[in-house]
C-alpha cells in the first residue's frame, strides 16, 4: 500500500515537470490581468472652433476733465451720468480774483499805449528840429530808442492782459468731447487745482467702445493661421456678463507689438458699435471668436489627458499596445477636440479606463 502511494507521487511530479517544461519552450500564455478599456476610432469631420477670452470694456474716448487754474468750485452745471456735447459748460470756478487781475492788466495796456503816444510825439518833433539844426542827431537817436522801448512795453502789457483773460476763461470748464459724465468727487466750495489727485470727472464717449482682451501665444498662432485663410477673420462676438450675446458684431482693429514676458500673452483690441449705448466704460464680458474647420480629426475630450498646457491621448497599435501621443488642438466643443496633428483617421484611442493605462501597456478593448 505504501509502495503504491509513493509511485503515484512520483508520477504526479513527473507530469508537472513535463508541463512546465513545455510551457517554457512554447509561447507564453495570454496576460489575464490586461485592463479592459473603451475604444473610439478617430474620424475626419467638420466643425466650428469657439474660443473665449475675458474682456474689459472702455469708451472709445476716455477723458479726464481737470481744471487748468486754481480756485473754489462755485457752480456745477451737470449731474453724474448725464450726456453732454463738446463745448458744453460743466463746472464754474470762482473767477473774481482772475477778473480783477484781467482788469489790472487791461489798465496797464492803456498806460503803455498813452506812454507810447507821448514818445511818438516827442520823436516826431525832434526829427523836424534836427533838420533845422536845433537838436542833434544824438537826441533823435535817444528819442527813437525810448519810443521802441515803450512799444515793447506795450506788447508785454498786452501779453499779460491776454494771459489774464485766458485764466478768466479757464474758470468755466467745458466738455472737450461729447460723452457721458462719470462720478463727480467734488462739491460746491471744494478747492480744486490742476495738481489735484482726482479729476473733476471722467468724460466717456461710448458711441463706440473698445473691448480689450489677452490671448496666449498658442492661440495667437492659430488666430494668425485662420487670419490668412479666412475673409471674415477679424469678426468677433461679445458675451455680456449675463451670458447673452451682444447684438453688434465687433472687429479686431489693434494688436500690441509684443508678448508680455510675465504672462506670455498678447493684448488685443476689438471695436464695437454701441448705438443704443447699452455698453458703458467699465463693463466686463467675454470675447468669443469662431472659425469654420474643415477636414479635422474629431477626438472625444474624454479620450484625452491635460498635462500643464499640453493635451495627450493613448493610441492603440495593432497589438493593442498603448502609445501616449501629443495632440495639436485647433479648437473644441463641449465634447470633442478638433485635432490638427498627432493622430490619423482610423486610429483607435482609449476613451475609458485611462487611469489604469500606462505607456506601452497592453490593454483589452471592449467589444
Amino acid at each position: 500500500m505504501n509502495l503504491k502511494s509513493s509511485l503515484n507521487t512520483v508520477v504526479g511530479l513527473g507530469i508537472l515537470v513535463s508541463v512546465f517544461s513545455c510551457q517554457s519552450k512554447g509561447t507564453p500564455a495570454a496576460n489575464p490581468s490586461a485592463p479592459e478599456v473603451s475604444v473610439h476610432q478617430v474620424q475626419l469631420g467638420n466643425g466650428i472652433s469657439k474660443n473665449t477670452y475675458s474682456a474689459s470694456i472702455e469708451g472709445i474716448t476716455n477723458v479726464e476733465v481737470r481744471p487748468q487754474t486754481s480756485g473754489y468750485l462755485s457752480k456745477i452745471f451737470v449731474d453724474e451720468g448725464a450726456y453732454v456735447h463738446a463745448g458744453q459748460a460743466l463746472f464754474k470756478i470762482d473767477d473774481r480774483p482772475f477778473v480783477e487781475q484781467y482788469k489790472t492788466a487791461k489798465a496797464a495796456v492803456h498806460v503803455a499805449e498813452a506812454n507810447l503816444k507821448n514818445l511818438k510825439i516827442d520823436l516826431d518833433r525832434k526829427v523836424e528840429l534836427v533838420d533845422n539844426k536845433i537838436v542833434s542827431d544824438l537826441q533823435v537817436t535817444q528819442a527813437k530808442a525810448s519810443y521802441e522801448a515803450s512799444l515793447a512795453s506795450l506788447e508785454q502789457a498786452r501779453a499779460t492782459m491776454n494771459a489774464a483773460k485766458i485764466n478768466v476763461d479757464f474758470c468755466l470748464v467745458k466738455a472737450p468731447v461729447s460723452g457721458y459724465i462719470g462720478r463727480i468727487p467734488y462739491r460746491l466750495g471744494s478747492l480744486v487745482n490742476a495738481a489735484s489727485v482726482e479729476p473733476l470727472t471722467l468724460l466717456t464717449d461710448i458711441n463706440q467702445v473698445y473691448a480689450y482682451f489677452s490671448m496666449s501665444e498658442a492661440d495667437f498662432v492659430n488666430f494668425q493661421d485662420k487670419k490668412n485663410s479666412s475673409s471674415d477673420r477679424d469678426s468677433v462676438d461679445l458675451i455680456l456678463s449675463n451670458g447673452k450675446k451682444y447684438t453688434q458684431k465687433g472687429v479686431i482693429d489693434a494688436v500690441t507689438g509684443q508678448f508680455d514676458k510675465n504672462t506670455g500673452s498678447i493684448s488685443i483690441r476689438a471695436r464695437f458699435a454701441n448705438p443704443n449705448r447699452q455698453l458703458r466704460a467699465g463693463n466686463t464680458g467675454r470675447i468669443e471668436m469662431t472659425a469654420a474647420l474643415d477636414d479635422v480629426l474629431l477626438v472625444p475630450i474624454k479620450a484625452t489627458l491635460a498635462v500643464q498646457d499640453k493635451i495627450y491621448t493613448y493610441k492603440l497599435d495593432k497589438d493593442n499596445k498603448a502609445e501616449q501621443v501629443e495632440l495639436q488642438i485647433a479648437g473644441k466643443t463641449t465634447e470633442e477636440y478638433y485635432v490638427k496633428s498627432g493622430l490619423q483617421a482610423g486610429d483607435r484611442v482609449i476613451t475609458g479606463g485611462l487611469g489604469f493605462v500606462r505607456p506601452g501597456a497592453v490593454v483589452k478593448p471592449k467589444k
